[in-house]
């Protein structure tokens, strides 16, 4: 695991390599659109509720679920899957026509949600899970690679939560189309609960010497265990006490997680400190939800602790991180990228801490809040596009 991303300051060549490079490796393409679409998607769904884009096949609250969920985080775990992929088997992950393919599918996913079209925006959307599952199969198990087929596996389950969803919303089967999104948010928490744990102790002894974060066996266990009771919870539409337990008990094992981590120790290094301050967003959003779930404060503040400041902090401090490593660019956050972390983590305080302070606020928060994050990864988008489409700097491919 240590070798996906280089942790080394590299040297910097006297000039850049020419050419065009974004069909080379899977974060290329999959960060650029996603920060893009992460930035217009707010748009968009203020259009939606405009009556300016006529009658879209998903519409308001349902599409915004659907396409924060299967546009903008799907792409970026798929861009990184393919790109750590490669490294964890070997093997080639899908790269120049196959990926650009892979583009196309999950670009025609978000295009076909804004039609009327429903029956073809659940193949395409379906679709793109699954060709993503099974262009991770195939070096996986070339390589032998059982340590990480789970991720096919979820990238099945995201496939399944989402014609869920789509069955649902075409009275093919009788089922909440919202219980495709909350399976679907679960399965990210999962995610990221592994691939922190994996990535955020070892970034940040590498990075501050002497930080002295740790692993605890059993705190790792029961982290991940917790998430995967809290997805069966969901799964069987359990309520109440039930959910009440499972979510306290989650929140608890990952703040204590999270503390093992030593996150007082990075606030001088940005590159490090972003992904424990995201990270910090999982318990509270466990803690929120119980809370939710009693009735004393609206659940979308739960849900946007997970998605604003949990899932978009992570996203936007890996991006910038994988980025810098495989273009072989210094491994510091310069002044572009620490604005992007502010202005996403300051969209999810704004958007779950002010509703929280003064309801009456709300859509004041929200309408801030969305500012907040479309400047934030517009500017990642903006400021990463000569990085993600050139070549890396040391000449090598990927």
């Amino acid at each position: 695991m240590t070798q996906f991303i280089s942790i080394e300051e590299p040297e910097r060549p006297a000039s850049a390599p020419a050419g065009f490079a974004l069909w080379q490796l899977g974060f290329r393409p999959f960060y650029l659109l996603a920060s893009a679409f992460a930035a217009l998607s707010i748009a968009l769904w203020a259009a939606q509720f405009a009556g300016w884009l006529g009658t879209p096949y998903l519409a308001g609250p349902l599409w915004h679920g659907h396409e924060m969920l299967f546009g903008f985080t799907l792409a970026v775990v798929v861009g990184f899957l393919f790109t750590a992929g490669g490294n964890w088997s070997n093997r080639p992950t899908p790269t120049g026509p196959a990926l650009a393919a892979m583009a196309a599918l999950w670009l025609a996913g978000r295009v076909l949600v804004l039609t009327p079209f429903g029956w073809a925006a659940a193949v395409v959307n379906t679709a793109f899970p699954v060709a993503a599952a099974v262009a991770l199969a195939i070096p996986f198990w070339a390589s032998r690679n059982k340590r990480n087929y789970f991720f096919v596996g979820l990238l099945l389950l995201m496939g399944a939560a989402n014609l869920g969803i789509h069955l649902s919303q075409l009275g093919v089967v009788d089922l909440p189309a919202w219980l495709g999104v909350q399976v679907a948010l679960d399965v990210v928490l999962f995610i990221m609960a592994v691939m922190g744990g994996r990535v955020i102790p070892m970034f940040t002894n590498n990075g501050i010497p002497g930080a002295g974060a740790v692993r605890d066996a059993r705190v790792e266990k029961a982290a991940l265990g917790s998430v995967l009771v809290l997805l069966a919870v969901d799964l069987l539409q359990l309520q109440g006490i039930a959910l009440v337990v499972a979510a306290l008990a989650c929140a608890a094992a990952h703040a204590l997680r999270l503390s093992l981590w030593k996150p007082w120790r990075t606030l001088r290094t940005p590159l490090v400190w972003v992904l424990h301050a995201a990270y910090f967003w999982i318990p509270l959003h466990l803690a929120l939800r119980a809370a939710a779930e009693v009735g004393w404060i609206a659940p979308s503040l739960a849900t946007h602790a997970l998605t604003v400041g949990a899932i978009g902090g992570l996203i936007i401090g890996m991006m910038t991180r994988t980025a810098r490593g495989h273009t072989a660019r210094p491994m510091r956050a310069d002044s572009v990228d620490v604005a992007c972390y502010v202005l996403v983590l300051l969209a999810a305080l704004v958007r779950v801490g002010v509703p929280l302070v003064q309801p009456t606020w709300w859509m004041h928060a929200v309408v801030a809040s969305a500012s907040l994050w479309s400047a934030g990864f517009a500017l990642y988008a903006l400021g990463y596009w000569p990085v993600l489409t050139r070549p890396r700097l040391d000449g090598k491919p990927g």
